[in-house]
């Protein structure tokens, strides 16, 4: 393996210094302007540009989760697991038309917000608290320990000296609030995009050397040749991998709930545009689509690459981890064998993915727990400077939780991208049932939306844990169970989320029909009419370009 050169150091300490020097030269220019107005600080108010949002939304999104976790997946299923990067961009073009329309009109700036408009400020605060939880313990100390784990092992420096820099560098982006990181997220985009691109064709380049040629184009030519299989975009049910991405319902089924939860419910990912005018949020969703199309050839590839290059010999003993191949070394082993300042830049879009995402998540934190529960709770009087510095202040807590906490999870241990989808999928179907019945039905009551929180978590863990009790092979017929190698008809977790989130729905029906009918005030705050889902021209042809890619990727390789 090679190690880092005086040539990538400094290719990595320009990455630094362009970051760091840009996100101070921003933060000077909004403290001349508009001043630490908490809306300011947490929103960007008017700020941000249509391709700022693009930008920040695409770095906010990618990170260790992707580069290592997704990597790893394409290395072991291949390329249909690119389905979560191309439904987001489908699903970023729904939430363009329909939700971001409904969280402008209404002036809602988080997700507790819009629950406490609709809902009542029971349901809001309980999904304050436990966005809250799920952010801390869950999403910013996996970001932090996988990115940790990918540069400790580029770089040969130590684990907690690469937490304890990412943690730093990302809060001190975050303590310049969200103009700092919606501007300086286009610099880390395009680090993460030519990084990604530069380790994508050198990978390919080296597969292609297998056969005695030259150039990416012969090497992904060659993928097809050695790895064929790796290119089924819908498994068949006798795929070993068929429980990770069980057929059809990637298209049709539960990968719908991942997104739409993901993309539209989600205040780390919404904040990007809830401070912006309907137009330049509708071109920012749109452009982050646009990126997202180009997101497997950048974390995918590089995994099926490895494949080939492990199975011909070419790697070694690269990929063992005691004595079994780990899949999650994969991105991590190319980047090694990248040469001398390839290396660097390749390390710095690393860097800059998991940044990012980790400045995009303490934002939210500091959010969240501002304006919906310290605001609202603690101190009704705040004035602007003081919820800034409440804000910053849970920045530096929620990071140092992060470093403390994360090394006891068993991250590394537990296998990337699967995982967290899986059990981030636990409470997806209900929180997405919530915002759609709020949404879209008028009658839905604050006690339908609460047994959406309970009832949605609960089917999830009874449908997880049925198949020890109970045998399920009846539902095999219809595809929502499969044996597994003990025996056991288990449900594809994607599948478990489509029932769930289909009971949710009913029982939210039920409760609503069984309430008083006294229903003022459920709706007298949120306004939804059908004008505010019409898009212009642009939008719309912009739309339909992406739709005929995603036909032709899934037409072609189906």
């Amino acid at each position: 393996m090679s190690t880092f050169s005086t040539v990538d150091v400094i290719v990595f300490l320009t990455y630094f210094i362009l970051v760091s020097g840009y996100g101070i030269w921003v933060y000077r220019r909004k403290q001349q302007g508009s001043g630490s107005a908490s809306h300011d600080y947490f929103l960007a108010e008017g700020s941000l540009t249509w391709w700022a949002i693009g930008a920040s939304l695409i770095a906010s999104n990618i990170s260790a989760e992707q580069f290592i976790g997704m990597s790893g997946s394409g290395f072991k299923i291949g390329m249909a697991i690119a389905v979560y990067e191309l439904m987001a961009a489908a699903t970023l073009v729904i939430v363009a038309v329909f939700f971001m329309p409904v969280y402008l009109k209404n002036r809602i700036y988080t997700m507790p917000q819009f629950l406490e408009q609709r809902y009542g400020k029971a349901v809001a605060t309980t999904m304050a608290l436990f966005w809250l939880g799920l952010y801390v313990v869950v999403n910013l100390t996996s970001i932090l320990y996988l990115g940790a784990l990918a540069i400790s092992s580029l770089s040969g420096i130590a684990l907690l000296p690469c937490m304890l820099f990412l943690a730093v560098f990302a809060a001190i982006i975050t303590l310049g609030g969200m103009k700092v990181i919606g501007y300086t997220d286009v610099v880390q985009v395009t680090c993460l995009v030519v990084g990604g691109l530069v380790t994508t064709w050198l990978a390919l380049d080296m597969v292609a050397t297998l056969a005695g040629k030259q150039g990416a184009l012969a090497g992904f030519s060659e993928l097809f040749v050695r790895a064929g299989g790796h290119f089924e975009m819908v498994l068949k049910r006798d795929n070993p991998n068929y429980m990770d991405l069980p057929g059809l319902s990637v298209l049709l089924g539960g990968m719908w709930i991942v997104n739409l939860n993901y993309w539209g419910c989600n205040q780390y990912i919404t904040q990007r545009a809830l401070g912006a005018d309907l137009p330049t949020a509708r071109k920012g969703l749109l452009f982050a689509a646009f990126l997202k199309l180009l997101m497997p050839v950048i974390v995918v590839l590089p995994g099926i690459a490895a494949y080939v290059l492990d199975q011909s010999g070419a790697l070694g003993t690269a990929m063992q981890h005691g004595g079994e191949v780990n899949p999650d070394r994969a991105y991590p082993v190319l980047l090694n064998l990248l040469p001398s300042g390839l290396k660097g830049i390749a390390f710095a879009a690393l860097t800059a993915a998991v940044v990012a995402s980790l400045a995009g998540k303490a934002n939210s934190i500091a959010t969240i727990f501002t304006l919906d529960l310290y605001k609202k709770n603690f101190n009704k009087e705040a004035n602007e400077q003081r919820m800034v510095w409440i804000g910053r202040l849970s920045v530096v807590v929620s990071m140092a939780l992060a470093v403390l906490i994360a090394p006891m999870l068993g991250i590394d241990k537990k296998g990337g991208f699967q995982y967290i989808q899986e059990y981030t999928g636990f409470v997806s179907p209900g929180i997405l049932a919530m915002f759609l019945m709020g949404f879209f039905w008028k009658k839905t009551t604050a006690g339908a939306a609460m047994f959406a929180t309970v009832g949605g978590l609960a089917g999830s863990i009874v449908l997880k844990f049925l198949p020890s009790l109970v045998d399920l092979s009846f539902l095999a017929p219809i595809g929502f169970a499969k044996a597994t190698e003990a025996g056991v008809a288990e449900i594809p977790f994607l599948d478990r989320m489509f029932i769930v989130f289909f009971f949710v729905i009913a029982g939210m029906v039920l409760i609503s029909k069984m309430a008083e009918a006294k229903r003022d005030g459920a709706t007298k705050h949120l306004h939804i009419d059908t004008s505010l889902f019409r898009v212009d021209g642009a939008f719309a042809f912009g739309s339909a370009v992406i739709g005929v890619a995603l036909a032709t990727i899934y037409g072609a390789w189906w």
